[in-house]
């Protein structure tokens, strides 16, 4: 069998997917002043808090370093703070202040919208099977 072109490619189909959606995220985001990773780590807050960088990063798919030079921002900002963890003083986790928690609240229609447009263009039987078809690949 003969390797697809490359705007065939399954990776290059998912990547080039993946950056639409996250530019139009990101235009969607950009009249509240708000960076997609800066939502990204309020939506996931929004689901487990307080939660160690670690986590954030691994779910926000932002890389440590990035995500803790962001996290500084949002500090400045008011956003987030860092408290230590009662069960290991070492660990640090992270926690939503309520200035983030009325940003995100007021923002976080954004991305449902976009998941919602993308249901009804694929209707929402296809898009259930993408959902599992992309869950296989992660794993």
């Amino acid at each position: 069998m003969a390797a697809p072109r490359m705007k065939d490619q399954l990776a290059y189909l998912i990547a080039s997917v993946n950056r639409q959606l996250e530019h139009e995220l990101e235009e969607r985001l950009r009249p509240g002043g708000v960076p997609i990773e800066q939502y990204r780590i309020l939506e996931v807050l929004d689901a487990t808090e307080p939660c160690a960088m670690g986590e954030i990063a691994t779910q926000s798919l932002i890389e440590p370093p990035t995500l803790t030079k962001i996290i500084d921002k949002m500090v400045a900002e008011g956003l987030v703070y860092r408290a230590p963890d009662p069960a290991d003083r070492r660990r640090v986790l992270i926690l939503t202040a309520p200035a983030g928690k009325a940003l995100y609240k007021r923002l976080k229609g954004v991305s449902t919208a976009q998941e919602q447009r993308l249901v009804e263009l694929l209707a929402s039987d296809k898009a259930s099977a993408l959902r599992d078809i992309l869950r296989e690949l992660m794993q």
